[in-house]
C-alpha cells in the first residue's frame, strides 16, 4: 500500500476543513508507515490514539460549522460521525486484543474510512459551506 497523497480530489473547497483533512491524511500515512516498518507497538498505539483524537476534534469542528451556518443535513452527518468514531475505537480495541498488531486489512479499512467520508458526506457539506461562508 502507498501513502495517501493530498490533492484536489480530496478538497471540499473550505480551507479550514481541508486543513483538518490534510492533518488526518498525514497521521494516517505516519501510522501506515509505522505499521509497515514494524515500529514498536506502543508507538503504533500512540499514533492510533492520536488519529482517533484528531478525528473526534475534527468532527466537532465540522459540527460547529454545520450548526453555525444552518446545514440542513446536520443530523445525518453527525450520526455518520458517531458511527465512524465508534468504528475507529473498535479498531483500537482490536489492535490491543490482537497483541498490538495492525494488519494490512486494518490499514486498508482506515484508508477507506478516511477517504470514504471525505469523498461523500464531506463533499456535500463543503459545497454548502462554500456558498454560505
Amino acid at each position: 500500500m502507498k501513502d495517501l497523497i493530498w490533492n484536489n480530489t480530496l478538497s471540499v473547497e473550505v480551507d479550514e476543513i481541508d486543513d483538518d483533512h490534510r492533518r488526518l491524511v498525514e497521521l494516517y500515512n505516519i501510522l501506515r508507515n509505522a505499521a509497515s516498518a514494524g515500529d514498536p507497538s506502543a508507538y503504533v498505539e500512540a499514533l492510533m490514539t492520536e488519529l482517533v483524537a484528531c478525528t473526534v476534534w475534527h468532527f466537532k469542528h465540522e459540527e460547529r460549522l454545520m450548526i453555525r451556518y444552518g446545514y440542513p443535513g446536520y443530523e445525518a452527518h453527525r450520526s455518520e460521525h458517531e458511527d465512524l468514531v465508534a468504528s475507529a475505537r473498535e479498531l483500537q480495541q482490536k489492535f490491543v486484543a490482537d497483541d498490538m498488531q495492525i494488519s494490512a486489512e486494518d490499514i486498508q479499512y482506515l484508508e477507506h474510512w478516511l477517504t470514504g467520508h471525505i469523498l461523500s458526506t464531506d463533499m456535500d457539506l463543503g459545497a454548502f459551506l462554500a456558498e454560505v461562508m
